[in-house]
């Protein structure tokens, strides 16, 4: 990262003042490779794609040490596709990130468009945070754990780490005339980290998440006819009231060796609010996800590290206007190498394997679904490979 620093003293003319310090970071991360996929809507298809081990972005972080241990800080950070030049996150100008705040020696405040502390806590310890990139996220990222969306409006505030434990916890302001809790959410994470031992867990609830969460990466206004999710996996379950993620990880460092795993219930209740998105199955209740990452990564040398994982995704039934849907199950695994040609800049290979049984969200045969793919397979089953390189400023 490339920082400027600016000091500002005016001591020498008005002795009452004090000095203050500030400073602003740019930074950045362009991740650019070449895509084999074995099935997307019933072809194979070679492509470019930008933003996959990381997604594309640069962002500005600023500090100012107003004394007493406090310090003012904010981030603006824009995402982007690097084959385009488009914005990502629908357009948004900061669409990754938007915050102000104040930190002190006991704790962190910050307002504006955060992630959620659920996925804080729980999303280090996913493969794809790691080493696997965001097509080995969890099918369709239905848990969040990858950070596909994020929250507006938010209050977040995080503790210090004290004796190894932090926790944090997240608000995210919803509201329309009558119904105060509409689109709202909220979230709660805690952590712990001693030596080779690493561990987190969390909670994510958020109110008509059609429209207040999965839409709210658009420079328009979400619609709740339409479902603002796109996988086969969960697309079908938008007319949820609520929805809700409680998931937990872990990792455990052996010499050059990480052992990790993760764990998340997602369920999304009281289906049948077409005031919160569409329901052209006629589902009612809730429907229920377990969600189970095992991961292993090496660190062969300095410069370069191998990955593997498998992960295991469970539907539960859920009543339609006709019948049951008996759910769908999802079994992925992942392999991956990263070569650091420097501190900045790394060459990668990652492959995924997706397959797929049961009955999806559209009350269809289930079709394998690899995460940000712009089409799933036309069958139970879908292979990625990819060539990237990143690098970062």
């Amino acid at each position: 990262m490339k920082k400027v620093f600016v000091l500002a003293c005016c001591g020498m003319a008005m002795a009452n003042f004090a000095c203050a310090q500030s400073s602003v970071t740019l930074y950045g991360i362009i991740d650019n490779g070449f895509n084999y996929n074995s099935n997307m809507n019933g072809s194979r298809s070679y492509a470019m794609q930008g933003g996959v081990l990381n997604a594309s972005r640069w962002g500005l972080k600023g500090t100012e040490d107003l004394g007493g241990g406090l310090s003012a800080i904010f981030t603006l950070e824009n995402g982007f596709d690097i084959n385009t030049g488009k914005f990502g996150q629908g357009g948004l100008l900061f669409g990754r990130q938007a915050f102000v705040g104040l930190s002190s020696r006991w704790a962190t405040v910050t307002l504006g468009r955060q992630y959620d502390a659920n996925a804080d806590y729980v999303a280090p310890f996913e493969a794809g945070t790691q080493w696997a990139g965001n097509v080995g996220a969890h099918p369709g990222d239905l848990d969040n754990l990858n950070n596909t969306v994020r929250t507006n409006n938010a209050i977040k505030v995080r503790s210090a780490v004290f004796g190894g434990f932090s926790a944090a916890v997240e608000y995210g302001v919803g509201g329309v005339a009558g119904d105060a809790t509409r689109n709202q959410a909220w979230s709660i994470g805690v952590g712990y980290s001693n030596g080779p031992l690493s561990l987190g867990a969390g909670y994510l609830n958020v109110r008509n998440p059609n429209v207040g969460f999965f839409g709210n990466a658009t420079t328009g206004t979400p619609s709740a006819t339409t479902a603002n999710v796109a996988s086969p996996v969960y697309s079908g379950f938008m007319s949820a009231h609520t929805y809700q993620v409680a998931s937990a990880g872990g990792a455990y460092t052996i010499g050059a060796a990480t052992v990790g795993f993760t764990y998340s219930n997602v369920a999304f209740k009281d289906i049948g609010d077409l005031s919160s998105g569409p329901n052209p199955a006629g589902y009612r209740g809730s429907m229920h996800f377990n969600n189970v990452e095992g991961n292993f990564k090496y660190q062969v040398t300095p410069a370069l590290i191998v990955g593997v994982a498998y992960d295991y995704t469970k539907g539960s039934d859920v009543s339609t206007a006709t019948g049951t849907n008996p759910g769908a199950t999802y079994h992925q695994g992942m392999a991956g190498i990263d070569y650091f040609l420097s501190k900045r800049t790394d060459v990668y290979l990652l492959g995924v394997f997706q397959k797929a049984s049961g009955t999806d969200s559209r009350n269809r045969a289930a079709v394998a679904a690899i995460n940000n793919q712009s089409s799933p397979s036309s069958s139970d089953r879908q292979a990625l490979v990819r060539v990237g390189i990143r690098h970062k400023f």
